[in-house]
């Protein structure tokens, strides 16, 4: 319960915050039918039970906000022919750029943001926090896209098959 009342706490500052979009991260789809907001909320619980579980010490305030903000990139990355190519690589950058322009971060919410697509982008995370965030965001990716394909796949076979 704690460690939803500390997620609670930070997602509200970030959403008040007077510059943050954070919101518009609701309007994006992620991994399968997941929005951008839905995930990082995910990646910030996965990440405090990951650090609570295996009694790592961190700043849970930028563990938290360095989840919230990793995919921080404000764009539809599922959009053909609108330059996102190469999102799994850039998007780190783009999330970084847009951070720093709607909030002061700390150093560890810069290398979590930055670092999350490790070993996807070759420099792999400086802190405690980024790479606690780097499995974290593995771990949901993985669930949220199987979950879809899963659904996808069991309506395929009751087409089928009836």
């Amino acid at each position: 319960m704690k460690n939803f009342k500390s997620i609670k706490r930070v997602l509200e500052e970030v959403r008040q915050d007077s510059k943050s979009r954070f919101k518009q991260t609701r309007e994006y789809i992620q991994h399968g039918n997941t929005s951008v907001m839905k995930h990082c909320i995910a990646v910030a619980y996965v990440s405090v039970m990951i650090a609570n579980k295996l009694h790592i010490r961190v700043d849970k305030k930028s563990l938290i906000r360095g989840a919230l903000l990793h995919d921080y990139f404000l764009y539809d990355w599922h959009e053909k022919g609108a330059g996102h190519q190469l999102h799994g690589f850039k998007h780190p950058y783009f999330a970084l750029r847009n951070a720093n322009r709607d909030f002061k971060l700390s150093d560890i919410e810069q290398n979590v943001i930055l670092r999350h697509m490790f070993p996807l982008t070759p420099i792999p995370p400086k802190c405690r926090e980024a790479w606690i965030v780097c499995m974290a965001d593995k771990y949901c990716s993985t669930k949220e896209t199987m979950y879809t394909v899963k659904k996808y796949a069991n309506n395929a076979f009751h087409f089928v098959f009836g």
